[in-house]
């Protein structure tokens, strides 16, 4: 008698940085027929991010269950110590927690990992690695193993990690550099998915969210920046087309035996504005100037009275607000015993901002203790999503109004939303007529216990999230 050896299980995690669950499952649903096959053979569902909704730290938190302050990142630019000015960018070794490929690589699992934000500066693991839009450029050390860098370049010729100065107003140069990066990411992809032994295979694309910065004021009529008839109009909605396309690709490469997800990090929103942070702050007498600037002025180059200066912002998505407290801050002046009282103050003060019309904005601000498990590192004495997240925050300071419509880091159209999307389904359903099932209270901390538990390894103590079990898919008989 011979015993029957399991089928040899694969996992494949397609990431789409930013996609928005609205349009993929909603608006366009039927115009990305190769996502849409994953949607209808499995689950699918909105994803809610975590806190932030920020690329960087978002994809770490899916690939290791761990929530930012568990992994004592908060954003691209976290503080160094407790001065007023050292800002670190994170990358991959401000991750000390293992991943899934970790994990995978131990087990002797094949992995093949792209573009995963932070993965630069490159670490070991089981198989290939090509790292993320952090990396300095090409001519940097961007795979493990190191001479997997030649064979990509040969791939594709000048293989792009991101597209630089994608807030520009050159939207043909942008349109063109977007696509390049996209159609080279995926090359690359399908050449790994051939060449390459693999169990698990994960690719983050950048384009997404590229896109949506660079070109959702001409799609949205919404916008306050909507310039009405326009060539742009289409081309979020072309992007996806072809982004689909190229999935479809990928999918070749599932078999009977493989899982696929299609993730995304956040979803996407218009943008109305920003709010500016720090003119705040200076008009409510907690940030203190020796002298008031001429024109907007980011807070590196004013001239800040740091000996009356209660609380300083940092711009972004979200807003960053730090206390200058006493003994901590060289010239702090907030008494620990006061500290606490200070953030409720400005918390409630700031939830209860209204935009330029006098209507409430609903902005929430978050103290990091009352969101994390643990906070490590140094966390953001306040952390603020402003309008639900219609408005960022701007840093600057000057022309005396709260309320600008123009971002201070150069153009851009959206913001970052709360929930990405979320569609799994198996290899053997893919050419099947399921019903497609829609799940709800999906948490992007679910992803790295549901892709473990693929191949029978349990969660790692401390991990967030539970497992998305397929069983909605096994109770609907599917046809083939």
């Amino acid at each position: 008698m011979f015993l029957r050896r399991a089928p040899k299980r694969k996992v494949m995690v397609i990431g789409l940085d930013c996609a928005d669950p609205d349009l993929v499952f909603s608006r366009w649903r039927s115009e990305v027929p190769n996502i849409n096959r994953v949607i209808q053979a499995g689950v699918y569902g909105a994803l809610r991010s975590v806190t932030p909704p920020i690329t960087v730290p978002a994809w770490m938190c899916m690939m290791t269950g761990r929530d930012p302050g568990e992994l004592g990142v908060y954003g691209f630019r976290n503080r160094s110590d407790y001065s007023y000015d050292k800002l670190a960018i994170a990358n991959s070794a401000s991750i000390c927690e293992e991943t899934v490929w970790d994990v995978l690589s131990r087990a002797g699992k094949e992995c093949i990992v792209i573009g995963v934000p932070p993965t630069y500066p490159v670490k070991p693991l089981r198989g290939s690695l090509i790292s993320c839009f952090l990396t300095p450029g090409s001519q940097s050390q961007f795979t493990y193993p190191h001479d997997l860098r030649e064979e990509v370049q040969k791939v594709a010729d000048e293989y792009m990690v991101d597209v630089k100065e994608f807030r520009t107003e050159k939207k043909d140069w942008l349109l063109s550099q977007i696509y390049a990066m996209t159609t080279k990411r995926f090359s690359v992809a399908k050449h790994l998915l051939k060449t390459r032994p693999w169990d698990f295979f994960m690719m983050v694309e950048m384009g997404t969210d590229r896109i949506h910065h660079g070109f959702w004021q001409f799609m949205d009529p919404k916008h306050v920046l909507h310039p009405g008839a326009n060539p742009f109009a289409a081309a979020i909605h072309d992007y996806y087309v072809y982004l689909d396309s190229l999935v479809g690709e990928l999918l070749d490469f599932a078999d009977e035996h493989t899982r696929i997800m299609i993730v995304s990090d956040h979803g996407a929103k218009r943008m109305d504005g920003a709010v500016c942070l720090n003119e705040w702050l200076v008009k409510k007498g907690y940030l203190a100037l020796k002298k008031y600037p001429s024109e907007p002025t980011r807070l590196e180059k004013l001239d800040v009275d740091w000996s009356e200066t209660r609380a300083w912002g940092e711009g972004g998505y979200y807003g960053r607000i730090v206390v200058n407290v006493a003994g901590r801050e060289a010239q702090g002046i907030v008494l620990p015993s006061e500290y606490d009282r200070l953030r409720r103050d400005l918390q409630q003060e700031l939830e209860a901002l209204c935009d330029p019309q006098g209507n409430p904005m609903g902005t929430t601000a978050v103290i990091p203790e009352d969101t994390y498990r643990e906070t490590r590192n140094i966390a953001p004495d306040l952390s603020v999503f402003f309008g639900d997240l219609y408005w960022r925050a701007s840093g600057t300071v000057g022309g005396g109004s709260i309320h600008t419509r123009h971002n201070d880091t150069g153009p851009d159209g959206a913001n970052h939303d709360w929930n990405g999307l979320f569609a799994m389904a198996e290899g053997r359903d893919l050419s099947s007529t399921c019903v497609a099932r829609s799940l709800q209270g999906l948490s992007l901390l679910d992803v790295a216990p549901t892709v473990l538990q693929t191949y029978g390894i349990a969660p790692l103590p401390g991990m967030h999230g539970t497992v998305i079990t397929p069983k909605r898919m096994i109770a609907t008989q599917c046809a083939s």
